[in-house]
């Protein structure tokens, strides 16, 4: 017995000694990241910059260091947010040691919208005259049509360019949800509102089809025309490359103009050294995006006292706090009350990136956008996805800018409920006694259905909610409420689509946002703000070590499939009436 406490002990003391090492390796290797960080790199004469997408993008870029930490490797793990990554473009334009940009491509794991931004800054660099080479092994539609802005297409002799148009697919859970004895209990208001339709049809409906139709129509028309404008191909013979599976080999890419030539890794980079004049046999001198972030400026803005506010709103909207990947209604509402009760903040700029969530938090946060476009002008650009209750917190917005790509609109709500009577008592053999001290203090509950009284009381909820929803809309966007309902009712639509209909005012990006808050606001000298405040990274480090710790490792487990995890984890928080875009958008 006293052996075995011996090795009990023993053991314990290791378990805990080597967590307390693991812990200091973790905090050495984010602090010697976070100092990386701020050190000033400079570039060398004849360097190119070389691209390369291949993490999430952001908004803007996150300094936490847990969620830029592969746990696995113990290194870094650089995730450059749309805002770092245009300013970049913008900065190799301007500088003389830049000789061109190299745009090495996989998969890059980010919405459209965001690569029509990327793509629409890399053509204001040609303006510079420098050259721009794209390589990949392989690639996918997305990537191709962010490619096709370079001076040369290069692919692996053995690669292939996907090219066959876009396809939506949507999963039904009626069947499932029959054979598990659950009944999902609907109240929606909006033909279009097809969030509920998995659990009511075995396929989409009439209704659903027509939209998914409209604006993936839409995008897919807009990436030809960006290639066709880019390559000289003709928008017909595009389509009919892709309705003939024409593209089934590198070399077809080649034989039908998409692609410039076939080459390996090691020509690429003999390539760009003669355009870059590098002696034969030495390394190209070539900078990272990530660390051409930390090059300075060759002319640096004099000191500004009027600012323009950049505020970030990504992810679902929920009541409360929230974080940097969800727009909390206590946390993003505080930060647009700071900006309008700022004098040096002359104008802000609403960066909104949501397929939207609880009706109520985006009502409070709707409430902020007006009073401080009521002092100020506030311009919303709307980032991948800004719809149902991301279109709803920038309707009071002077003016409203999107990527033709943008998926916005989908003006509806809907409460969604599930009876599992059948599955607990018939499937399980549960059954649940409740005592209560009032006729409806379980209404909701999952142990038996909603009665017609209480699904009348759920409906009139959800029609008020429309209402409101719709009346904020026509009052931001100087419509009738019969004008917006007739381009509502949970309708999706396109960036494309929706300037035709009034619900944006024009096309753009993050920069035009913050240009026409300038010029609503009168400025010519003006500084950017970005809000909320990210905290300082050791700080962020102290506060939620465990908690991220969790979904770094999630994630690099995961990978890909996090998404899934990700979408799953949203649905089970749902609370409350809900404006939500009906599923989640990817572009393949």
């Amino acid at each position: 017995m006293k052996s075995f406490f011996k090795y009990l002990l023993a053991t314990m003391l290791g378990i805990i000694l080597s967590s307390i090492l693991m812990l200091v390796i973790i905090i050495g290797g984010i602090g010697a990241m976070v100092s990386s960080q701020d050190q000033v790199v400079d570039v060398k004469p004849h360097t190119v910059l070389h691209v390369q997408l291949n993490q999430p993008i952001l908004d803007r870029s996150n300094n936490n260091p847990i969620e830029n930490f592969d746990f696995s490797s113990f290194k870094p793990i650089i995730q450059l947010g749309l805002n770092d990554i245009l300013k970049n473009i913008e900065k190799a334009k301007s500088d003389s040691d830049i000789e061109g940009i190299y745009l090495d491509l996989t998969v890059i794991p980010t919405g459209i919208a965001t690569i029509e931004e990327i793509r629409n800054a890399l053509i204001n660099f040609k303006e510079s005259g420098k050259f721009i080479l794209a390589y990949a092994d392989m690639y996918t539609q997305p990537t191709y049509y962010l490619a096709s802005v370079a001076d040369k297409i290069y692919l692996n002799p053995e690669g292939l360019l996907t090219f066959v148009g876009l396809r939506a697919e949507m999963m039904f859970f009626k069947e499932a949800m029959e054979k598990l004895g659950v009944e999902p209990q609907i109240i929606r208001h909006g033909k279009f509102k097809s969030a509920v339709e998995p659990f009511m049809y075995n396929k989409m409906s009439k209704e659903n089809r027509e939209q998914v139709m409209t604006y993936m129509g839409s995008i897919w028309n807009q990436m030809l025309v960006g290639i066709s404008a880019e390559r000289q191909i003709n928008i017909k013979t595009l389509n009919k490359l892709a309705d003939n599976l024409t593209l089934n080999n590198a070399q077809a890419a080649v034989d039908n103009g998409l692609i410039d030539g076939l080459k390996y890794k090691d020509e690429i980079i003999d390539e760009l050294g003669e355009l870059t004049g590098t002696i034969k046999n030495k390394d190209v001198e070539a900078i990272s995006l990530s660390k051409y972030t930390s090059v300075s400026e060759k002319k640096r803005k004099s000191f500004e006292k009027n600012k323009i506010a950049v505020i970030y709103a990504s992810g679902n909207v929920i009541m409360g706090e929230g974080s940097e990947g969800t727009i909390g209604s206590d946390r993003i509402s505080k930060a647009i009350r700071k900006a309008r009760k700022d004098s040096s903040i002359k104008a802000i700029v609403f960066r909104v990136n949501s397929g939207g969530g609880s009706a109520l938090a985006s009502e409070v946060i709707w409430r902020e956008v007006k009073l401080a476009q009521e002092v100020k002008p506030v311009i919303a650009s709307l980032g991948d996805v800004a719809a149902s209750g991301g279109y709803y917190i920038v309707a009071p917005a002077q003016k409203i800018i999107a990527s033709p790509n943008t998926i916005t609109g989908s003006i509806g709500v809907f409460g969604l409920l599930f009876n599992g009577k059948e599955l607990l008592n018939n499937k399980l053999g549960i059954h649940v006694d409740v005592a209560k001290t009032n006729k409806f203090s379980d209404m909701g509950t999952f142990s038996r259905r909603l009665t017609a009284q209480e699904r009348e009381v759920i409906q009139a909820s959800v029609e008020n909610i429309y209402k409101t929803f719709t009346e904020h809309v026509a009052e931001g966007r100087n419509m009738t409420v019969k004008e917006v309902d007739e381009i509502g009712q949970g309708r999706v639509w396109s960036g494309a689509n929706a300037i035709d209909i009034g619900l944006i005012d024009g096309f753009g990006g993050l920069e035009d946002a913050i240009k026409l808050a300038a010029e609503a606001a009168n400025l010519e000298n003006y500084k950017t703000v970005n809000l909320p405040k990210l905290k300082e990274p050791i700080e962020q480090l102290l506060e939620d070590l465990q908690g991220n710790v969790k979904t770094s490792i999630l994630k690099q487990e995961l990978g890909t499939e996090y998404k899934y995890y990700k979408t799953l984890r949203n649905i089970t928080s749902q609370e409350g009436i809900q404006a939500r875009i009906p599923y989640e958008v990817e572009i393949y």
